[in-house]
C-alpha cells in the first residue's frame, strides 16, 4: 500500500469547514446540498458530519487522474447515519487499506488538488475539504 497523499488534520477542530449535508422538509437528507430535495421543497437546516463515522459502501482506485489529483487516487462511496436517516458521500480515501462495510472518519485535508495544475490562475482555486480516513 503507498498513499502519497498529503497529511489530513483532526476533522473535529473547529477551525476547519463543516462537512455538511441538508435536511429536507421529509426528513431526508442530502450531500452535497441541493437547493431543493426528492419532495421539491428548499432545505430546512443541516447537519455537520465531521464528527461522525460512515460505513464504506464501495471503493475504487483511479489511476488515471485529471491534473493535479494525485495517483492513485482511492475513491469511495460512504453511508453516514444521522438519526436513522442515510446519507452518502463520495470522497477520496486516505489509504487503499479498505473494504467494502468498513468504518471511516473524515479527515480535513488542506489540498485535495494542487492549484497550480490546473489552467486557471492558482490564486482562484480552493481544493480543500475532507478525505475519508479508515478507523
Amino acid at each position: 500500500m503507498s498513499d502519497d497523499a498529503p497529511p489530513a488534520t483532526d476533522a473535529s477542530t473547529d477551525d476547519h469547514p463543516p462537512l455538511e449535508a441538508v435536511r429536507y422538509a421529509d426528513g431526508s437528507l442530502g450531500y452535497p446540498g441541493h437547493p431543493y430535495g426528492p419532495d421539491g421543497q428548499e432545505p430546512v437546516g443541516t447537519v455537520d458530519l465531521r464528527d461522525r463515522t460512515a460505513t464504506v459502501v464501495t471503493w475504487t482506485t483511479s489511476t488515471s487522474t485529471p491534473p493535479g489529483v494525485r495517483a492513485p487516487n482511492h475513491l469511495a462511496i460512504v453511508e453516514f447515519d444521522v438519526e436513522g436517516e442515510p446519507v452518502r458521500a463520495l470522497g477520496q480515501l486516505t489509504s487503499d487499506d479498505v473494504a467494502i462495510g468498513d468504518e471511516v472518519r473524515p479527515v480535513y485535508a488542506e489540498e485535495l488538488r494542487e492549484p497550480g495544475a490546473g489552467i486557471r490562475e492558482p490564486a482562484s482555486q480552493s481544493w480543500d475539504g475532507y478525505r475519508f480516513d479508515p478507523v
